[in-house]
């Protein structure tokens, strides 16, 4: 099935998500512009104030009140950015420029207001600057005002505000271009996920994303969706193979067993026997056949898994060992091989014994059935110097050649040499199998050589991470 159509409509609305958002931000930032250049402004506004009132009342307390109002004259009649009114003790109007106080109250400490004055620039319009003013009460009982007209503020703030709403045009272009450059990409990249999806829904499990190497989030989904498909093809390759190969292997058992129940039937009709022995090796057969699929069973239980090994609790791998040993020993032995054991104690791992018992009592039993009489075979268990457990059987049989020592663990696969071993070619592909679900992996090596020209001999190492501490 094609991917959701959630995914289709994303880019409009991922468009829209990101207009949204590069919006308000870029909004925020022009905003605290536009608020920190008038407040800086009028910071600016204060400070010059400040400044002429300072001159004015040193006028004031140095020369008298006749110097203020002399002064206060000059500065009117130069008609500066500066208002100013000086107000008597009996709350008569004097020298300035102002025709009401925009004061509510009698002057007291400093006293700050912000009003609008009504006056006419150099061509006689009228014009209504806003203005910043102070009010002071002097040592003598008079009031002085004194203000700065924000007309040339105003002209800056006007411009600002005309070049932030520029600003914000831009922003809001710019934002819809990269919402529509990032949804393009996007589309982009969901058609070819789709496209991937579909043509393996019509059968095609060689399909795979073109992963561009950003390492952005859909590069991780696509490698990620290849990795499954790898996966799910190598599955499927693996189910095809199993087939052929039961079809292949299952035949001759199957073969035996209807020749052996129709010679027991033929003789039971004759009377010459009763056909019991023909029926037990037909028993036998099919023993043989439950073992297979068994096996099968086994190994995809295992692989189900996942990782998550069922029962598994830690134990010493040594005791394992030494009960494999005392096991197989005999049966060397009795087919004429020498069996040695070398085994280090203390060596502690987290799985399922059963489990792990049946890959080594397998690797063992192969050593034993594929080794001539004469030769031997060692079992190791010990701890490698990365810290990892490892069991090793090492035998001098033929051997499996290093380019087929990959394909041994794949089920049902059994080389040519061994055609004439009774078997069903899943006994690597179990230990695979356990190795995979206890995290740990299978290596098979060269033997030591050969003794009395048997073979070259081979080396299965079964290699597991120790137990974590606590």
């Amino acid at each position: 099935m094609r991917l959701p159509s959630l995914f289709r409509r994303t880019p409009f609305r991922l468009t829209l998500l990101f207009l949204a958002l590069f919006a308000a931000a870029a909004s925020a930032i022009l905003a605290y512009v536009y608020v920190a250049s008038a407040q800086e402004a009028q910071a600016q506004a204060e400070a010059d104030v400040r400044g002429e009132l300072q001159i004015l009342t040193g006028v004031y307390d140095s020369r008298g009140l006749d110097a203020l109002n002399m002064a206060l004259i000059d500065r009117t009649l130069t008609r500066s950015a500066y208002v100013y009114q000086l107000i008597e003790k009996d709350g008569t109007w004097g020298t300035g420029s102002l025709n009401m106080s925009p004061f509510d109250a009698a002057p007291g400490a400093e006293e700050w207001a912000t009003f609008t004055l009504n006056d006419t620039d150099p061509d006689g319009r009228l014009i209504r600057p806003q203005v910043r003013a102070v009010q002071v009460r002097l040592s003598g009982g008079e009031a002085l005002i004194v203000g700065q007209s924000l007309g040339d503020t105003e002209a800056y703030l006007g411009r600002l505000t005309q070049a932030l709403w520029m600003a914000m045009g831009m922003v809001l272009l710019l934002g819809l271009g990269g919402g529509l450059l990032i949804s393009r990409n996007l589309e982009g990249s969901m058609g070819r996920l789709n496209a991937v999806v579909g043509a393996v829904q019509d059968g095609d499990l060689k399909a795979r994303v073109v992963v561009r190497g950003s390492g952005d989030e859909l590069d991780e989904l696509g490698a990620g969706l290849n990795r499954m498909l790898d996966r799910l093809e190598t599955s499927m390759a693996s189910i095809r193979h199993a087939g052929d190969a039961i079809a292949h292997d299952l035949r001759s058992p199957l073969t035996r067993m209807r020749a052996k129940l129709e010679v027991a039937l033929i003789d039971a009709e004759s009377g010459r026997i009763d056909g019991a022995d023909a029926l037990q090796v037909a028993l036998d057969e099919a023993d043989t056949l439950l073992k297979t699929f068994n096996t099968v069973l086994a190994i995809a239980r295992l692989q189900a898994a996942a990782g998550r090994v069922p029962d598994a609790a830690v134990f010493d791998a040594a005791d394992l060992a030494a009960d494999m040993a005392e096991l197989y020993e005999p049966a060397a032995e009795d087919k004429g091989l020498d069996f040695s054991a070398e085994i280090e104690r203390g060596l502690m791992i987290e799985g399922a014994r059963p489990f792990l018992a049946q890959a080594l009592a397998n690797v063992i039993d192969n050593a034993i059935k594929y080794t001539p009489v004469g030769g031997a075979v060692m079992l190791r268990a010990r701890r490698r110097s990365s810290g990892e457990i490892e069991f090793s059987v090492t035998d001098t049989g033929p051997g499996v050649p290093e380019e087929d020592r990959g394909r041994v663990i794949e089920r049902f696969v059994r080389l040519d040499n061994s055609r004439t071993e009774a078997g069903s070619g899943l006994g690597l592909s179990l230990v695979g199998a356990v190795m995979e679900a206890h995290m740990g992996r299978i290596q098979l090596d060269e033997g030591p050589g050969a003794y009395g020209g048997s073979g070259p001999g081979l080396r299965v190492a079964l290699v597991l991470p120790p137990a974590s501490e606590g």
